[in-house]
C-alpha cells in the first residue's frame, strides 16, 4: 500500500472507529457486539499495547479493503471489529 492510500485508510478507519464508539452509547445491540469482539481480541492478542493494536488494526483493515469490503452497515462484522479495536485503544484495558 503506498503512502497516499495508507493515509486514506488510516483516516477512514479513524472515522469508522469514532463513529462506532459514539454510536455504541445509543445502541445496546452494537455495544454488545463490540463487547464480544473485544473479548475475542483479548483472547487472540493478550494484553496488547497500543502499537500492537494499531498494527492489528492496520493489517485487518487493509485485508478487508483488499477483499472489497466497504463500510456500508454499522452491523457488519468488519465494522464491529474495527470499532472494537478502536474502543480497546481508548480504554485502560
Amino acid at each position: 500500500m503506498n503512502g497516499d492510500s495508507s493515509e486514506v485508510l488510516g483516516l477512514l478507519v479513524r472515522d469508522i472507529g469514532d463513529a462506532g464508539v459514539a454510536e455504541m452509547a445509543g445502541s445496546p445491540g452494537l455495544a454488545a457486539a463490540v463487547d464480544q469482539h473485544v473479548a475475542t481480541l483479548r483472547d487472540e492478542l493478550g494484553a496488547a499495547g497500543d502499537d500492537e493494536l494499531m498494527g492489528y488494526l492496520r493489517d485487518f483493515a487493509e485485508q478487508a479493503f483488499n477483499r472489497g469490503w466497504w463500510p456500508r452497515d454499522t452491523r457488519d462484522w468488519e465494522f464491529v471489529r474495527i470499532v472494537a479495536v478502536c474502543w480497546l485503544l481508548r480504554s485502560d484495558r
